[in-house]
């Protein structure tokens, strides 16, 4: 079961039949949010945020971002973690905006991180070996643009060292990788339900350990 038919289900649980009220759909992000698309120019901008001082943005793409989330929050020196969208033409998407495949978002993890304490080398590791690189345009049973592999920096030396990164795990893995090493643009965060699921338990309900230096078994849809 991939992610687009657990968020249906969801859905049908939660949402009774009423037409003018459509507050439940919209923050499992199937709302219907009007298309805003009269600046483009800022979604295609880069990400102005400004990480706390002493630190240091990177985003991330490696399928659906749930488990990838969950995956950096673990790592010591990562203070914060946020999933949402970017690389794409829309500005201010919703999830169903991105699941349509239209806006050419990517679906990204925000990872802000201590240089003193983490390493941007660490952070690719765990990034190669989250998803395969190999594969376009999906991971799993999760296929789509959105899910698109990619390392978005925020720094000339982020992408020499991604550059390099990637050159050295070509060799490895002896096939050829799709990932896209592109200049991180604007973020988008993605609806509350989103952020931190899995740590939150997910479609069962079951919370999975968030704790530095965990290596528990990541469950991707929970």
């Amino acid at each position: 079961m991939n992610k687009k038919t657990v968020l249906f289900a969801l859905g049908l649980l939660c949402v009774s039949y009423s037409p003018p009220n459509m507050n439940v759909l919209e923050k499992l992000g199937f709302g219907s949010k009007s298309m805003d698309s009269s600046d483009s120019s800022i979604a295609q901008g880069p990400d102005t945020d400004t990480p706390n001082p002493g630190q240091q943005f990177a985003q991330f793409g490696a399928g659906c971002f749930w488990g990838v989330e969950l995956a950096f929050q673990r790592v010591p020196g990562v203070t914060k973690t946020e999933v949402g969208y970017s690389q794409g033409l829309l500005h201010n998407p919703t999830y169903s905006h991105v699941c349509s495949g239209t806006t050419k978002h990517s679906e990204v993890v925000r990872v802000q991180y201590d240089l003193a304490e983490c390493q941007f080398g660490k952070l690719l590791d765990l990034f190669w070996s989250r998803h395969d690189p190999t594969t376009l345009n999906r991971q799993g049973n999760d296929v789509g643009t959105q899910y698109r592999s990619g390392i978005y920096y925020y720094s000339p030396e982020q992408e020499k060292e991604a550059l390099e990164s990637l050159e050295r795990q070509e060799k490895l893995l002896n096939r050829k990788i799709v990932t896209e090493i592109l200049p991180a643009k604007k973020f988008y965060r993605a609806e509350e339900y989103h952020q931190q699921y899995l740590a939150k338990g997910g479609r069962s309900g079951s919370k999975q350990s968030a704790e530095k230096g965990c290596n528990d078994p990541i469950r991707c849809y929970g």
